[in-house]
């Protein structure tokens, strides 16, 4: 697994809309959720995870363990076949 939404989620969409991964992020019933088949925490990507970045709230995006960095990069290339990652 990658990233967690916690019950700190206020619901705001923020972290959907910068989810270009996949989109790993949608909303439950409740609180928005991760699916964390398709999560990479932007490896591959981005610098840093997209929607840690732009979340308000604290604690509400946690990792959930971390993967190392190699797992998730041959995930990505999983769910990208043929492009590179930057």
């Amino acid at each position: 697994m990658a990233y967690k939404i916690t019950e700190e989620c206020i619901s705001c969409g923020a972290c959907e809309s910068e989810c270009d991964v996949n989109s790993a992020i949608t909303e439950g019933e409740t609180i928005f959720e991760i699916e964390a088949d398709k999560c990479t925490e932007c490896v591959g990507n981005y610098d840093s995870p997209k929607c840690v970045d732009v979340c308000p709230i604290d604690e509400a995006i946690v990792q959930d363990p971390k993967e190392s960095k190699e797992q998730l990069l041959e995930k990505w290339k999983k769910l990208h076949p043929g492009e590179t990652p930057k």
